[in-house]
């Protein structure tokens, strides 16, 4: 069995990347087919005994689009030159530039006598009535031509009996186009002939305005949509900028520095703090300590000794390691994440648009619908004129233009309110999908938690809080560690001079030691201490291990100073979200790379009962897919690089604000205040867009339908009920009118509470409380009072009041006592 990428040319909707895709799997041989529609790249398992890659070519170009054999495929999506969205949008934005240059004009011009604004001379009158037709339709051409990939792309669809959204704009302004055209040439014959009365009837009743009005607004709403896809191609460049592009190899007992490409495996490669690993490998030598956040999500950095495993695009925060290379180029970690982000937007099922659905009906219903007319008037005697009137009526009132704008001005209005609500929807598919979703994955660093770690716990044995505080931050101002840096800032807080430090070591896998005054102090894991006595702080260390925290034993001599507590605590608003969205009736599952202890613990803090911890960036991935196949809609929220996998895979994906720039381009929906709140209202908005878009879609054909039979004659032999086109062409103009009209009612939209009685009302409540002397009293302040049932949320200051948020029966009683169990007194 093969697998071969190519490059696909010419597709300009879901129903053209499906088509492609369902016409390469009928081919013998074939037993895969992913169309990436946003990368233009097609991949192709095959038995290539019983089928050659110049027939799966042959085969695309016979479906109407180009194809091409592609060479490495991920390395190929990156460049611009092979971005069709890039391509897009730069060819949207001259033909928007060109229609809107044309198209206004135009307007003024046809609607200028209509609504008595100025016009020259030459363009005014019945004498001048054929002059003023063709400066319309003058104006008009460059708007067909500039617009020309409709009309070949929806009547090659046509022609191939594959309707699509390029084929009903084809015939809108097709018909419009053409019965102007019409229009013009009676009036030139009237006003050859002296009938004045024909010229002034067809004056009136030109449509070139509305064929360019179609165009520019249809192109205006894809530039939009083009624009949002050209940005989420940009995740699989900055994935592959991650890894660093030189690296640093022993040959020859000396170090040189080559490309990463050309690093071969089982070489010697040497790293150092401030650097990046640039292949995967094996430790040699060297102890370092690494951030791998970007690859397993641990918002902790991980220590290195011999014998461990490093992996390229990871960042070595301090330290010096020599590795040898056990994975390179296609075959690392991070070449592995990029194929996963490449092979989940390949794989992820085209959203049906209801128009695109439709449309393989309603086009070729109306096209018959009007030759069956202008046959049934020819035959029954009513003329050339007066058949093709009534056959190009029927199609003027069909014209897609209410259906084209359906599902564009909804989106727009609806994603104007996102931002709005601080929430950047970046395509209307996102939209299509959120409302229907009903699990929500989250990544527990950075989303559910703040991101980054800070001290937690002072727990002091002997000595004044301060004291332990020293001797830590002293040791550590020299460690690079980023467990060091929230102790630092503690002791900057505190305003406390940091000692001199001799003799400073590290112990890998321990911790770091140093003199201070004259005696070695010490601080790190258990293990460091090892011998000395504890006086039970093990078992208190091992409560705060169990509470997701990372604690750390400062030793001066032979006397243990106390324990500190490290860790990344949850947002406070991360409880209250989780709740409204099991208010809203959704599941929720939190996914993190730490350990099951510190995700038990997290998941307990915000109110999660489902979780899976030690997970990799492919282990996302496979439990969003894996829920995927037992048919939920998963929406996946994260802010890491090792979230972009999950958040293509997932049905929308959905990015803190705050974080990386790669989860930003690879998700769907970005909440740029970087609260879990607007998860929910995201939801929210993309089920009153659902609303709003079907009702547009309920008006638009609601016209058709009832004015086609009027438009085709049906009452005029017994009734003479006739829809001449003027008058069609008013009832087109009259539904999409309702269309946007209705679109402007989500301007109002606002989210909607989710409280489900009196009692879960918030209240602000202020607290006076005494006793607080540093950072140490207002974090055990604040987990006391965040501990209490009911509490959402507690801003502690030492120079003002405590503002404590909670549910209405939260009682004062218990916030007090909450209080004064912690050491502090509250006096008002």
């Amino acid at each position: 069995m093969e697998k071969a990428s190519f490059a696909v040319t010419g597709m300009t909707c879901s129903a053209c990347s499906a088509r492609v895709e369902k016409g390469v799997s009928r081919l013998p041989g074939v037993s895969a087919v992913s169309v990436n529609l946003l990368t233009g790249l097609m991949t192709v398992s095959f038995d290539g005994q019983a089928l050659k890659r110049g027939e799966i070519i042959r085969a695309v170009e016979a479906l109407g689009y180009g194809a091409s054999l592609k060479g490495g495929a991920e390395k190929a999506v990156l460049t611009e030159s092979a971005n069709p969205a890039r391509q897009a949008l730069k060819g949207f934005r001259t033909r928007l530039i060109v229609s809107a240059l044309f198209t206004v004009p135009l307007f003024y011009l046809a609607m200028g006598g209509m609504f008595s604004w100025p016009l020259p001379g030459l363009l005014t009158g019945m004498d001048n009535a054929v002059i003023a037709a063709l400066t319309q339709f003058l104006l008009l051409l460059p708007v067909l031509f500039a617009n020309q990939a409709y009309f070949r792309h929806g009547f090659r669809g046509l022609v191939k009996l594959a309707p699509n959204m390029d084929a009903l704009i084809a015939m809108g302004s097709s018909a419009a186009t053409l019965y102007g055209v019409f229009a013009l040439i009676c009036m030139a014959y009237g006003l050859g002939h002296g009938d004045m009365a024909l010229v002034h009837e067809y004056s009136m009743n030109l449509y070139f305005e509305s064929a360019a009005m179609i165009l520019t607004l249809i192109t205006l709403g894809k530039y939009f949509e083009t624009r949002a896809k050209s940005r989420t191609s940009d995740a699989l460049s900055k994935l592959m900028d991650l890894a660093p592009k030189t690296a640093f190899v022993l040959r020859g007992g000396a170090e040189a520095e080559i490309p990463v490409d050309d690093v071969q495996l089982g070489e010697a490669l040497v790293v150092r703090a401030g650097g990046a690993v640039p292949v995967d490998g094996l430790v040699l030598e060297g102890y370092a300590s690494i951030d791998e956040a970007a690859i397993s999500g641990e918002s902790l950095p991980v220590d290195k000794n011999p014998g461990d495993r490093v992996i390229a695009g990871t960042a070595v925060s301090s330290g010096y390691l020599v590795f040898k290379a056990t994975a390179v180029g296609e075959n690392t970690t991070l070449s592995g994440i990029i194929r996963l982000v490449e092979d989940a937007t390949s794989s992820k099922a085209p959203i049906a648009r209801l128009a695109d659905k439709i449309s393989g009906i309603f086009v070729p219903t109306v096209i018959l619908i009007a030759l069956t007319t202008f046959a049934v008037w020819m035959l029954l005697g009513y003329g050339l004129a007066f058949s093709l009137s009534v056959a190009i009526s029927v199609l003027v009132i069909s014209c897609p233009c209410a259906l084209g704008l359906a599902t564009p001005t909804a989106i727009m209005v609806g994603t104007g309110r996102g931002a709005a609500n601080g929430i950047l929807i970046k395509s209307a598919e996102s939209l299509e999908v959120a409302g229907g979703v009903d699990t929500v994955v989250l990544d527990k660093t950075g989303t559910v938690t703040e991101g980054k770690p800070a001290v937690t716990d002072l727990l002091p044995h002997g000595v004044p809080a301060s004291a332990l505080l020293l001797v830590a931050a002293s040791l550590e101002k020299l460690s690079g560690h980023p467990l060091g840096g929230p102790i630092l800032a503690m002791a900057d807080a505190e305003g406390l001079t940091l000692s001199a430090v001799a003799d400073y070591r590290q112990i890998p896998g321990q911790g770091i030691q140093g003199v201070l005054d004259g005696q070695l102090c010490r601080t790190g894991n258990k293990k460091l201490l090892s011998g000395l006595s504890l006086d039970g702080f093990d078992a208190r260390a091992a409560e705060l291990a169990a509470g997701g925290k990372t604690p750390l034993f400062v030793a001066r001599g032979d006397t243990l100073l106390g324990v500190i507590a490290v860790a990344d605590a949850p947002k406070n608003s991360s409880k209250a979200a989780v709740a409204r969205l099991f208010q809203m009736g959704l599941d929720v599952v939190m996914l993190t790379g730490d350990n099951a202890v510190t995700a038990k613990a997290i998941a307990a803090q915000v109110g999660i009962d489902a979780f899976v911890a030690d997970v990799l960036p492919q282990d996302k991935e496979r439990q969003v897919r894996a829920l995927q196949q037992v048919h939920k809609k998963v929406a996946m929220v994260g802010d890491g690089i090792n979230d972009a996998p999950a958040l293509t895979r997932a049905d929308v994906g959905i990015a803190i604000g705050a974080g990386t720039d790669i989860a930003i381009e690879a998700a769907d929906i970005v909440l740029i205040k970087s609260d879990l709140a607007d998860v929910a209202t995201a939801i929210e908005l993309s089920r009153a867009v659902m609303r709003n878009i079907k009702q547009n879609l309920f008006w638009a054909f609601f016209y058709n339908i009832v004015c086609i039979p009027v438009a085709a004659g049906v009452f005029y032999l017994s009734g003479g009920i006739l829809l001449n086109p003027m008058v069609a062409a008013a009832a087109m103009s009259l539904s999409s009118v309702t269309v946007v009209l209705n679109a402007l009612r989500l301007r109002f939209f606002a989210p909607k509470p989710r409280h489900k009685s009196k009692e879960m009302l918030p209240m602000t409540k202020t607290l006076h409380i005494e006793g607080m002397n540093c950072m140490h009293c207002v974090n055990a302040v604040k987990k006391a009072l965040e501990d209490v049932p009911g509490v959402t949320r507690a801003d502690v200051s030492l120079d003002g009041p405590t503002s404590v948020e909670t549910s209405a029966s939260v009682d004062d009683a218990l916030l007090r006592k909450a209080v004064q169990d912690a050491g502090y007194e509250v006096v008002g």
